[in-house]
This record gives structure tokens, sequence and C-alpha cells, in this order.
């Protein structure tokens, strides 16, 4: 089927075009799902754009959608689902709920504001078959996951025996493949199975009770390990002492412990506080935005607060455990899963009158502003711990407008405005840098060739917007969404919807591993290997993945 979208103002910062700038309109043409080089053939339909701006589908490359832990979230979190009910309408009984809504929810909300790819940041092994599960039930997305690794005492006691890197290097590899997996996400390098040896804290060189294994070891193991299995995203690390005043100097010390390896930092404002002042807690977005730009290596998602009722899931339980104190309401879920990780669930409302959660808002903000490579830095709020995802419309303008900015700061808790640099940043984003951190770039990291661009070949996933002095307003509401050339959503509201795909990547590794991994599963896990595995068939009601094969290198 053949679609044309005429005289739009094409934003393509991958190929160069920035028709915002220029004011060129020209064509889009579609031919069977992807973007191809315009034509005088009839199209079976046409869209009239008059100017409006054209961009390439939306990508999110840290966002909590699915699996074991946003489940527990939903049950736990009732008053987020009667504060924010099923939508008026018969379209698609999608579910309700805003922090921690339903799967069917989830791909709506994101399609209306012009996403098309979304990769879930925290899959546990021993949840990965219910995670793909749910993942397929979210229309109108593409979808991927990071396997979570780091804390799995297979891994551990391979490290504690002095296993070779490329024993590690297969046992990596057949996980991945195992569990259909896109990269590898580790988060609290050992803290987690330090916890469970009564361990409440884990710096960067401090051996594990149990195991005596550092975090920098598990780090640099597996920042090893990605690189030679040819992973095309590079670790995306949940580092040491997540929300502790003064981890400030682990992410610094993390940072050069890559030695110039490529390494992907997450959610860096929850990692970038300082013990300076009267309260003991500051900013040091400045002084790790400074090693941020000076090490091309490191790229970096923001994790920005925003103030609100939330939730907070995450594997880290030596973190949540920590904050269950502070819960809002006061309730919470722990827990550990099979070995694998843990999970702890803890609801939160952030607060403008709050110090730390205002201070909290103002580093994230510092960190977008001061890192300077719009490419290596990605427009996150770790959904749902920093905020729910459709508070991204604010966001942006929060990043494009310096006096709307300003003046959502002199709103904020006193104290916490005399913390904080943020008055004094001059800088405001183009329309073009939020093309690149919400688009561009996350395809690149992520390398996916036919995805955040329109050039001949790419996934014709399309969001078009009436531009808007009010960048809110603008982002709010896009006029057409194609998702593979089908249009899902039209002028805010969708009308269709879309199945998407499961991207998986597949390095080639050493099948010597798995003798091993059976003996482990027999002895350990009680569950055979070959049942642990999750099928191509599984995926997606039986369509299977979207397969990125792994060269393998070794630079």
């Amino acid at each position: 089927m053949r679609l044309r979208l005429k005289g739009g103002r094409v934003l393509d910062p991958a190929n160069g075009e920035n028709g915002v700038a220029t004011g060129a309109r020209r064509d889009i043409e579609i031919l069977d799902g992807r973007v191809v080089a315009p034509t005088d053939l009839p199209a079976q339909a046409e869209y009239e754009l008059n100017g409006d701006v054209v961009m390439a589908g939306g990508i999110d490359l840290h966002s909590h959608i699915a699996g074991g832990k946003m489940n527990l979230a939903r049950l736990l979190m009732q008053e987020d689902r009667r504060a924010y009910p099923e939508m008026p309408g018969n379209f698609c009984g999608c579910g309700g709920g805003r922090a921690a809504p339903t799967a069917h929810a989830t791909g709506c909300r994101y399609a209306e504001l012009g996403y098309t790819t979304v990769f879930e940041p925290a899959m546990v092994g021993a949840n990965a078959r219910a995670a793909h599960l749910e993942m397929a039930d979210i229309p109108n997305l593409d979808t991927g996951a990071y396997l979570v690794l780091g804390n799995d005492d297979f891994f551990l006691r391979l490290l504690a025996a002095g296993a070779g890197q490329e024993q590690v290097n297969a046992y990596v590899g057949w996980m991945i493949e195992a569990t259909q997996a896109f990269a590898i996400k580790i988060v609290n390098p050992g803290g987690i199975n330090a916890f469970k040896f009564n361990a409440r804290k884990m710096d960067l060189d401090e051996a594990s009770p149990h195991y005596e294994v550092t975090p920098r070891k598990v780090l640099t193991t597996l920042i090893r390990a990605v690189t030679e299995l040819g992973l095309p995203h590079p670790i995306h690390l949940h580092g040491c002492n997540l929300g502790v005043p003064g981890n400030d100097e682990t992410t610094l010390a993390t940072i050069r412990a890559t030695e110039g390896r490529r390494l992907h930092l997450t959610h860096l404002q929850f990692h970038s506080y300082g013990t300076e002042g009267d309260r003991k807690f500051s900013s040091s977005a400045a002084r790790i935005a400074e090693l941020v730009n000076a090490n091309p290596n490191i790229s970096v998602d923001v994790g920005q607060v925003m103030f609100g009722q939330t939730v907070t899931a995450s594997a880290d339980y030596m973190s949540q455990y920590r904050n269950r104190g502070i819960a809002t309401p006061n309730k919470s879920i722990g827990m550990d899963i099979e070995l694998d990780a843990a999970c702890g669930v803890v609801p939160f409302e952030y607060r403008d009158k709050s110090f730390v959660n205002a201070l909290q808002w103002a580093i994230g903000l510092e960190l977008f502003l001061l890192v300077e490579d719009p490419w290596r830095i990605f427009l996150t709020t770790d959904h749902p711990n920093g905020g729910p995802f459709t508070t991204y419309p604010h966001l942006i303008r929060l990043l494009m407008d310096r006096d709307f900015r300003n003046a959502q700061l002199a709103t904020l808790h006193k104290a916490a405005q005399k913390h904080t640099l943020l008055g004094g940043i001059t800088r405001e984003y183009s329309l073009e840098e939020i093309a690149i951190l919400t688009r561009a770039a996350p395809a690149r990291i992520l390398g996916l060739a036919d995805k955040g661009h329109l050039g001949p070949g790419a996934v014709a996933d399309i969001a078009v917007h009436r531009e808007d002095a009010d960048r809110e307003a603008m982002f709010s509401t896009t006029r057409y969404v194609f998702k593979d050339g089908r249009l899902i959503v039209k002028d805010g509201l969708v009308v269709e919807l879309a199945q998407g795909t499961t991207h998986v990547a597949r390095p080639g590794f050493d099948r010597g591993i798995e003798k091993d991994i059976g003996r482990w599963f027999d002895e350990a896990v009680g569950l055979k290997a070959r049942h642990f595995r999750v099928a191509d068939g599984e995926l997606r009601g039986g369509a299977g993945p979207t397969i990125l094969r792994c060269e393998g290198v070794a630079p």
C-alpha cells in the first residue's frame, strides 16, 4: 500500500534535514510500511500536512512498562486506577492508570504522544516469559527488554571462582538468547545479592559479604562481555547507592573505571547527589556533567523527577528497603526473585515544597542542560520512578523555554532554589535537539538502523505535530501518528490498534556452557534449562521477534 504525506516540514537530524529551520516543505512517501524515495505514482491515501512538523516516531530507551514489578505496582496502586479511570468511549477498553497504567493504556498513551518504540529496562530472567507476554499485549509499540544480570548467583559464582572471560561471555550470550533480551542491565552491581547477606550499602570497591566480589569487578567484567559479544547497546547501568547523598563520588569513580569502554549510565539524576551545605544534600550535576562531556564513551539518561504521585518500582531492593519508610501512601512490597535479583515497589509523591524533591527536580534539569552532546543524553523520567511518561510534554517545555523554567523554579522550596545553578543556565533546547534526544540518538545507541529517521528504507513510524510556541501543548497532542505506515492516531486520539514487534539481540557464544548451565538449573533452580528458555514462537502471539544479529567485536 502506498501513502503520501504532503507538504510537511521534515525534522530528521539523522539525515541532516531541518525543515523547521529552513521552512522547506516536502512529501514523505510510504510503501508497505517503509519510507521510500518520492515518486509520481498514485497513492491509496494522501494526507495534506500544510507545513506541520514531521518527525520519526519517538523511541524511549528506558521506561518500565512490563514485568513482575509493574504488575505488583498495579496491584498496590489502586488509588492510581481510581484517580485515572479508563477513558470514556468504546474504542479499545484499554483500562486506566497513570503511574502504573495497564498494558493497553501504556500503548495508547505513548502513541498519542507520538512514540512508537519503548524498551523495558529491567527484565529478570525468571520473569522473562511473563514480561514478553505482557509486552505482546501493549498495542501500537515496538518493544524490547534489557536483561538484569550482575546479582545472579550463577554469574557471581563464576567471578568468585576466577572463571575466564570467555566462560562469562558464553553465560551472558546464553542468557540473552534464552530470555529473548536485547541488552544487559546491571542494577546496583552485586548490591542486591549482598543485601540478602545483610549488607545495606555497597561502594564500588567494597567486597560483597558472601562472594567477596566488588561492584567494580561485576561492572568491568560485564562491560567486556557485552563488548566482545558485539551487542549494540553498551551496559545499561543503574549504579551503586541510588538516592544516597554522597553517591556523586561513586558515579565519578564508575565513569573512570570504564577506561574508555562504552557505558550507559541510567537515571543519572538519582546518582548525582553531594553532601554539601547545612542540609547535607546538594547537587553534583555540574561535576558529573563535566566528566560526561570529557568522556565520549559515556551516554546517560536522566530520570527526571516530576512533581506529583507516582510509584517507584526497582530490582534494587537495597534501595527500596531504605525508602519504604517514606512511602506515600504508606505501603510497599519487597521480594526476592529466584536467585536472579529482587524487587521493591514503593509509592511516592514528589512535592515541590519539599527541599529534597525540589532539588532533585533541579538536578535533573541541570544535567539535561549541562551535558553538551544531545546524542549522548536521553529524555526519560525512568517511568514511573521519577514520574509518569505522560509528563514528557511538560518536561520538553522546561528544556525549551527558559522563562517558563525559571518561573517554575521560583515557586519551589526557597532553600532548594539557593542550592541550584539552574536559574543561571541560559541554554534552551531547539526542536532539532528534542528530535535527537527522543528519536535519532536512541535509535543510534540501540543499533536500530531503520528507526529514528525518515530516510528511504526506514520503518514508517512517523509523528506529525502542529507547531505551537507553547511546546508543552505542541507535544501533548499529535495530528497524526503512523505505525509501520498505518494511521493509529488522528488529532490526538487513537483510531486503530497496531501489533508491534519485539526486538531481540542474538550474539554468538560458546555453546559448551550449556552443560554447566543445565547442571545449575537441575541442582539449584529446580527447573530444566530448556523450560527456562523462551522460544521465538512465544513472542507476539506467535509472530516471533525481530532479531538483531551481533557479529562480536573486541575493540
